[in-house]
């Protein structure tokens, strides 16, 4: 008598239900736009709105496991299609797009990819990177794999659209790959975390080299606590290492991740195995690694070393603007500024070392969430953009899943004489604090500040009763420090464009005041609609502070008025 077939777990078929729900999400915009000119893609839309509703019914309906495990592949299968639909509405990409294809034709046509600016890249609509010293990054700054991705792809069209192409189907080959590697109850979160809420195939089709560099890190991640057991790599090992040294040849957010695997798989391994074994299993993973994303940095650094140095580097060195959703938010929108705006980098990279400090003390409790310390940092730095964790979560995901705390239920934790003994716990709670507390007080030294500038507009000169030309600007530096300010006008959560400097002096000199007339890039700047936050913000490099104040205009007759 054969036996009666498995049935599925009722939290499977929530599982499968709910990524066949989260398909939903964004993509009437997509049918919308397509029903007005492309009425093929509206068609495959509309079926795969009947995919959704079928699926559903089949989610609660099917009494196998087997089935719902088909009915699984059929709801990927279904967001595949509506991810390949919005990227044929949407693939023009955005400025990161832009730089990505422009340095794969310069790569083609035999030039220098780094160090070099593009400025006509920048225009109708596309966002630019402005810096504290008044002009904006006009140059590729992120490692070369992308662009070589990107260069077999340039018959694909002009604009953005051959970088979008490499970072939609790099997220769609992650997503199966995922969704393949996981247990099969949990293949429907890989679908719903990856396709089905709509942001990560946004950034696809904005053409971000990260998603790149997720799709790589995918394989590396999934499992990740096992890799080297018993002190060999194998193939699959030597195959994660590689995946990881070109994930870092993509993008610069894998190399904040990269130290907190590789202190995780040495605590894992140096329990299993001793502490000589388990350093030779990570220096293995390292050396396979770095060799990969030496391979695939090779040209670059032969033909152009120190622009391709400088280059992946930018990130790091750029100065763009403070933006973002962390903590710079209290300088940025809460207070008029900060005179300690590069604090909130040092405090960045301080709670980055103390949470990879952590991960070494008690990897047994913080092992699990490895794949998630290393974005908490991002949310003290000067750019923190929700994207820096957004992009990432999948990996959260692959570690929930397949990276367990019982993993690290035997890793080695460093226990020396100070923190052993009847006083471990308060010993262990002080290190805590203690490798947390320089982190702590650089936000508190950076959210303090005060703006070194004090600003009022004396004078405004109009082209029209709701647009602005010329600003007159009373400027009183109340530190001790010459200052050059660098203006800007903001009615929102993004950045303007700079405006220039038409008359007095560039400097403000300690303690001093200076009256600035300034003009918007444009030769006009439009007024917003009544009610609307106008803020005038003045950035200065050396060092690098913020000064804002909000600044009222009344309506006023063309050719002159007042504040």
């Amino acid at each position: 008598m054969s036996a009666a077939p498995e049935t599925p777990a009722q939290w499977h078929r929530v599982l499968t239900l709910l990524a066949d729900v989260s398909l939903f999400i964004g993509t009437r915009s997509v049918w919308t736009e397509a029903a007005s000119h492309r009425l093929a893609v509206a068609a495959v839309i509309s079926v795969c709105y009947a995919s959704v509703l079928v699926c559903g019914v089949l989610a609660l309906v099917v009494r196998r496991t087997r089935t719902l495990a088909r009915l699984d592949l059929c709801v990927l299968a279904t967001a595949v299609t509506l991810a390949l639909c919005a990227w044929v509405m949407y693939h023009r990409g955005s400025d990161e797009a832009l730089l990505t294809t422009q340095a794969a034709r310069e790569l083609v046509a035999g030039h220098r990819v780094y160090g070099q600016p593009w400025p006509w890249l920048f225009g109708h609509g596309i966002a630019l990177t402005p810096t504290v010293t008044g002009g904006y990054d006009f140059t590729y700054g992120y490692p070369p794999l992308v662009p070589l991705l990107t260069a077999p792809l340039l018959w694909l069209g002009h604009g953005g659209t051959p970088a979008t192409a490499v970072s939609t189907g790099a997220l769609v080959a992650g997503t199966v790959v995922l969704w393949r590697m996981l247990p099969v109850p949990w293949r429907p979160a890989a679908t719903m975390v990856c396709l089905g809420f709509g942001f990560l195939p946004t950034y696809a089709r904005l053409g971000y080299p990260a998603i790149t560099a997720l799709a790589l890190l995918v394989p590396v991640v999934v499992g990740w606590p096992r890799t080297g057991r018993g002190g060999r790599l194998g193939p699959a090992g030597v195959m994660r290492a590689g995946c990881l040294g070109a994930a870092c040849a993509a993008q610069q957010l894998p190399w904040f991740l990269a130290p907190f695997l590789l202190a995780g798989i040495y605590a894992v391994r140096r329990g299993e195995l001793g502490g000589r074994a388990a350093a030779l299993v990570v220096l293995r993973i390292a050396g396979a690694a770095a060799t990969v994303w030496l391979l695939l940095n090779t040209y670059f650094l032969v033909s152009e070393p120190g622009t391709w140095l400088t280059g992946i580097a930018l990130p790091l060195t750029q100065g763009a603007t403070v933006h973002g959703q962390g903590l710079v938010d209290v300088s940025l929108y809460l207070t008029d500024g900060s005179d300690r705006i590069d604090w909130y980098a040092h405090a960045s990279l301080l709670l980055a070392a103390a949470l990879l400090a952590l991960l070494v003390l008690f990897p047994r409790r913080l092992g699990a969430a490895a794949t998630v310390l290393p974005w908490c940092a991002f949310y003290l730095a000067t750019r923190s953009q929700d994207g820096y964790y957004l992009m990432m979560t999948p990996l959260w995901l692959a570690a929930a899943v397949t990276a367990p705390p019982s993993e690290f239920a035997r890793a080695w934790q460093p226990r020396p004489r100070p923190l052993s003994g009847p006083y471990r716990r308060p010993a262990l709670a002080a290190a805590a604090v203690l490798v947390v507390l320089p982190a702590s007080a650089s936000a508190v030294f950076a959210v303090t500040g005060s703006p070194p500038l004090r600003m009022r507009v004396a004078a405004v000169r109009r082209v029209s009763a709701d647009a602005v030309s010329r600003l007159t600007v009373r400027v009183a530096n109340t530190g001790g420090t010459a200052l050059t300010p660098h203006f800007m006008l903001t009615t929102d959560q993004g950045s303007g464009r700079y405006w220039s400097l038409v008359r007095g002096p560039a400097t403000v000199p300690a303690h001093g005041t200076v009256q600035m007339e300034i003009r918007p890039s444009g030769g006009r700047f439009r007024l917003p609609a009544p009610g609307v936050r106008i803020r005038l913000r003045a950035f200065t490099a050396t060092p690098q502070t913020l000064s804002s104040t909000d600044i009222r205009l009344r309506p006023a007759r063309a050719g002159a008025g007042t504040p």
